[in-house]
């Protein structure tokens, strides 16, 4: 924004700034210039001192109030030490003095860029920072591994939105950081937000951020992860939990690459690969009116499909050591021959989740020495349970009878969902809410 009461100064910023690369909105005055503030953030304000109405400080004060990110300048043909250090106590980036070159507030400008790029990376470093445990790697080497490596290989030079497919716990967000990494992006931050466990009302402030004043409880102004993921990746996990006002928002975001804040109503253009994953059925959930068509095909421009831990068990081995070797940072990770076995044989419904609470609970049990069965969780051998449940067939749940008769579905159909659920005679969602809920329940067993 430019704000000065000078005629021919207005129609010049008119012309040049645009040309120059900017989108520039002109003010005569400071009233005007404060109006525009409260309609829309910019990235940088250039005000005259004096101005009829509201002088440039009071300008630059109420911008701080209400958006403290935007850079503020100030122009003014007094060119005291005074002016500049009343200018830079309120806020101010910088002052330059008129008459000043067109050069001069180019240059500025690009220093305001640069410093802007600054913060937005230091911003996504805080938050890669908070998420970030241990270095991801992708372990295994059955050959649906391998697939996933190859097909991560191939797109993520690109810019393709690509969707991640996978039951809960196989490692989505794994997949993600290594297209980020392997991507010409990787230099820029990579932003992850899971879209389930957001409540409905903020996830529109969360994804494209808010103003100050836009709602109730909105303090401060707040840049949302589409902004702070600039020049990178952002990942949606979990994006079949998204609800269907967001979607149509979401959609307009990937067709234009604009963003507009909540409470704003300019859009704000931003360079970001867009990564999403979900364990739900997309199509099932368009064929019952849960997910828009138009979005599933447009973040499914390329798609990874994530196996189960079940159909890689010969992974199993080697994931657990690299677990392992997590807990126990410059030690040999070390896993007795009974307890591979009791790994090998079980059916990992939480799939590589389930497996690094398993390891870390039997880290805790085996104080340093290798891991063995007994240090596992207790009824852990799923061999032991299906031989346990056969002698108390009297006392078994109606709920383990299910997920026995879910897991004997999946057996026959090599893991195939669709195919299981037709078996057993029930929906495909059904099917899923199922699994999930047990996957809940031995979490907090």
């Amino acid at each position: 924004m430019f704000a000065d009461d000078e005629r021919s100064l207005q129609e010049l910023m008119k012309i040049e700034l645009p040309r120059l690369g900017h989108t520039v909105t002109v003010c005569p005055d400071g009233l005007t210039a404060v109006a525009a503030l409260e309609k829309n953030t910019y990235d940088c304000i250039i005000v005259d001192l004096d101005m009829p109405g509201k002088d440039g400080i009071g300008v630059i004060s109420h911008c701080k109030e209400i958006s403290p990110d935007t850079e503020a300048v100030v122009l003014t043909g007094k060119s005291s030490m005074d002016t500049a250090i009343a200018a830079l106590r309120h806020g101010a980036f910088d002052y330059l003095t008129k008459p000043c070159k067109l050069i001069e507030i180019e240059a500025l400008l690009k220093r305001v860029i640069e410093k802007r790029q600054l913060t937005q990376k230091f911003r996504a470093l805080q938050h890669q920072v908070l998420r970030l445990e241990g270095t991801p790697q992708l372990i295994g080497q059955a050959p649906s591994m391998q697939r996933v490596r190859v097909l991560i290989e191939k797109v993520a030079p690109t810019n393709s939105t690509v969707l991640i497919l996978g039951e809960t716990g196989t490692g989505k967000e794994l997949v993600a950081r290594a297209l980020h990494d392997q991507s010409t992006r990787a230099e820029n931050p990579f932003v992850a937000i899971n879209c389930g466990a957001l409540p409905e009302t903020l996830i529109e402030s969360e994804l494209f951020g808010h103003r100050k004043g836009a709602f109730t409880g909105a303090d401060d102004h707040r840049v949302g992860l589409f902004e702070v993921a600039h020049g990178g990746t952002i990942f949606l996990d979990e994006i079949g939990e998204l609800p269907k006002a967001m979607q149509a928002k979401l959609l307009r975001v990937l067709e234009s690459g604009e963003i507009r804040r909540v409470g704003e109503n300019k859009s704000t253009t931003v360079d970001v690969r867009v990564v999403c994953a979900t364990h739900r059925d997309l199509p099932l959930m368009v064929a019952e009116e849960e997910f828009r068509e138009d979005l599933m095909y447009r973040i499914n421009t390329f798609e990874i499909d994530l196996p189960p831990l079940r159909e890689r068990i010969e992974d199993v081995p080697a994931l657990a050591r690299h677990l392992l070797s997590r807990h126990r940072r410059g030690a040999e990770a070390e896993l007795a021959e009974d307890a591979v076995e009791s790994l090998r044989g079980h059916v990992w419904p939480g799939n590589v989740r389930e497996l690094a609470n398993v390891i870390e609970h039997a880290t805790i049990l085996c104080d340093a020495g290798p891991i063995r069965r007994e240090h596992l969780p207790q009824h852990f051998d799923s061999r032991q349970l299906q031989g346990a449940a056969k002698q108390r067939r009297g006392v078994i749940t109606l709920r383990a009878m299910e997920m026995e008769a879910i897991h004997e579905a999946l057996d026959r159909n090599e893991g195939s969902k669709p195919k299981a659920a037709e078996q057993l005679g029930i929906s495909l969602k059904t099917l899923y809410n199922k699994i999930n809920q047990a996957n809940e329940l031995e979490k907090t067993a």
